[in-house]
């Protein structure tokens, strides 16, 4: 399957969220990622965070198969 990228915020949202994923900063690295949460590397952040700190890398949420990716966009 090929990579779709979600333009939508709201819809990225809400299929993080149907995942249990949550928005989230790697602690002393300007790295983001959507997860459950379990693992003490990570600390939740919010979504405005989240997509400030994509657009300020250039970077954007991809799907494909039920996966979500965040890649350069």
């Amino acid at each position: 399957m090929a990579m779709e990228k979600v333009e939508d915020r709201k819809t990225i949202q809400l299929l993080a969220e149907k995942k249990g994923l949550k928005p989230s900063n790697v602690k002393g690295t300007e790295g983001v990622q959507l997860t459950t949460g379990n693992n003490p590397r990570l600390a939740f952040i919010s979504w405005d965070d989240f997509f400030n700190a994509l657009d300020a890398r250039g970077l954007a949420v991809y799907r494909s198969g039920g996966w979500l990716k965040i890649m350069k966009a």
